[in-house]
Order: structure tokens, then C-alpha cells, then sequence
């Protein structure tokens, strides 16, 4: 086994899918007031139901697990999910979202560590099947200066060191905030434009950021490089702008209310497949494909 392999935990290379999935929160009684209630508990339960089903050979969450992460109640669904996956030999990471740290942000990362104990505040990485995930945390109000440079040192120093790694094929790099979105809820994040997206930029081997916050699934291609969001984990679904000065999207005409994406490597590419639930909450259907270049 080489280092690399070592380092995932699972070996399995009989499973090729990899599943990411964000904003698996139950809706606030607040956010009802202003965004349209679709029986959304029902639909994160089908959701991780599917990715068990799947089998995937990894899982990463991209924040907003729960909705009052400091809350151990809030809990209760994940942990009898995270119980089963992990019994299942899937490997499973999470990055860390608002909800997450809300209201209490030293109760809500202990209660988040507990588990997801990989977790590290400023940043980290994983590799499955030659893939290096670099995953960071976009909640910079809770960091400090100190350990916001911690995790702009670790992010540039790991995609270069990733770069050079002839083990790694691919590099993707998640958060749990999105740089672009047309979210009229949430709107893009600058500061993940800042901090984050010139080394993924200028990285050859990085080939598609992915995140959530906003709750819509959107693709973006800026320079030839590949940008997700993908919060559809059972959210209060979020209306896009129709201005003229949207960013311009590849998905445009496919807005699923619940969503998730499975990863699987093709030597130097990732292929990846937007998994929706149908409307009628009746099963899935694979319908939104592409190929990173």
C-alpha cells in the first residue's frame, strides 16, 4: 500500500464513486418565512438513504451538517447515518458551514469534531483514488489572524505540495461558502474569492472547487476551470438571479430542489453526475454530467 493509499483509510478499490454532499440541514423556523417549505427533512433522509444505497467509496460533507451544530439533539439523524456508512466501510470527512458554528462557535466545532474527528479549523486534505480533496474553512469570522494565516499557509503549501506528489492525479479543493453563485439569498463569497480560488486557479493538477451554502445546484467555468455548488442536502431551496449581470452558467435549465454528486476518476479527469431526487420523491435520476478538463 503506498502512502497515499494509507492515508484514506479505504482500500477498497471495487467502490469507484465518490459522494459530496452539502447543506444537509433541517430548515429554521425563520428561513420558513421567507423561502418555500418541501417537505425537506424527508428529502435529506432519501438523500443520505441513496448515498448507502451507492456505496460510494468516500462521502464529503461540505458544511451546514445540521442546523444548530452546538445542539446535540440537532444530531440525531446524522449520527445514525454516520453509525451506518461508517459500519459500511465508507469513509466519510465534513468541512465545517455557518449552521455549524451558529450561535456557539466553540460548542458547535466540539460537537462537529466528535464526528468528524479529521477535522482540522484550518484546513486539511484527503486522498481517495489518486484524488486530493483540500478541504478548508470558510468560516474565517471564528478564526484568528493567526490562524487565518495558519490555513492560507497549509492551503498554498499542500496544493504545491500535492502538484509534485506523482501519486496524486487530480486535486479538488472545498469549502463550504461558494465563490460564485447566483443566489439571491446568499450571493457569492469574496473572501473565498480571495483567499482560495488564485491557487486553485494557477494549480494544473486542480480541477474542480466545489461548495455549498447557497442551496441550488450551479456550474461555472472560469479560465477552463470547473466551479460547483452544490447545497441541495435538504435546504430551503433558493431562488437564482435572472439580472443581466448574473454570472453565466453551464447549468442553466437545471435547477433540482435536492441534490447531491458522485466523483469518479479517469486518469488525469474526474467525471461527475448530478444525483437528483425526483419531484415526486419517488427515487433518483442521473441528469446533469460533465468532464473536467
Amino acid at each position: 500500500m503506498t502512502e497515499v493509499e494509507a492515508q484514506t483509510g479505504n482500500n477498497d478499490t471495487t467502490r469507484p464513486e465518490i459522494a459530496l454532499i452539502s447543506d444537509t440541514q433541517e430548515p429554521m423556523g425563520v428561513e420558513r418565512i421567507f423561502l418555500r417549505y418541501h417537505k425537506n427533512a424527508l428529502a435529506t433522509t432519501k438523500l443520505l438513504q441513496d448515498i448507502t444505497e451507492r456505496m460510494p467509496r468516500a462521502l464529503f460533507m461540505l458544511g451546514d451538517v445540521v442546523s444548530l451544530g452546538y445542539k446535540e439533539k440537532k444530531w440525531r439523524q446524522i449520527d445514525s447515518f454516520l453509525q451506518r456508512t461508517r459500519q459500511m466501510g465508507i469513509t466519510v470527512a465534513a468541512v465545517l458551514g455557518n449552521h455549524d458554528v451558529m450561535v456557539s462557535a466553540a460548542r458547535g466545532e466540539t460537537a462537529f469534531n466528535k464526528r468528524f474527528p479529521d477535522q482540522v479549523r484550518t484546513g486539511f486534505y484527503k486522498v481517495v483514488d489518486s484524488i486530493a480533496f483540500v478541504l478548508l474553512n470558510s468560516n474565517f469570522s471564528t478564526l484568528t489572524a493567526k490562524q487565518l494565516q495558519q490555513q492560507q499557509d497549509f492551503y498554498e503549501t499542500t496544493m504545491q505540495q500535492m502538484e509534485a506528489d506523482t501519486n496524486v492525479r487530480v486535486i479538488v479543493v472545498a469549502c463550504h461558502h461558494s465563490p460564485y453563485t447566483n443566489s439571491r439569498i446568499v450571493g457569492s463569497n469574496a473572501r473565498v474569492q480571495e483567499r482560495f480560488v488564485p491557487a486553485y486557479m494557477r494549480t494544473p493538477k486542480a480541477k474542480l472547487f466545489v461548495s455549498g451554502h447557497a442551496h441550488a445546484f450551479e456550474h461555472f467555468r472560469m479560465k477552463g476551470k470547473d466551479f460547483l455548488t452544490i447545497g441541495g442536502g435538504g435546504g430551503l431551496h433558493q431562488p437564482l438571479s435572472k439580472k443581466t449581470t448574473r454570472i453565466e452558467s453551464l447549468s442553466d435549465g437545471y435547477h433540482p430542489e435536492f441534490h447531491y454528486i458522485l466523483l469518479k476518476r479517469y486518469n488525469d479527469q474526474v467525471a461527475i453526475v448530478s444525483r437528483r431526487l425526483k419531484t415526486d420523491f419517488s427515487g433518483f435520476a442521473n441528469e446533469y454530467e460533465f468532464t473536467t478538463r
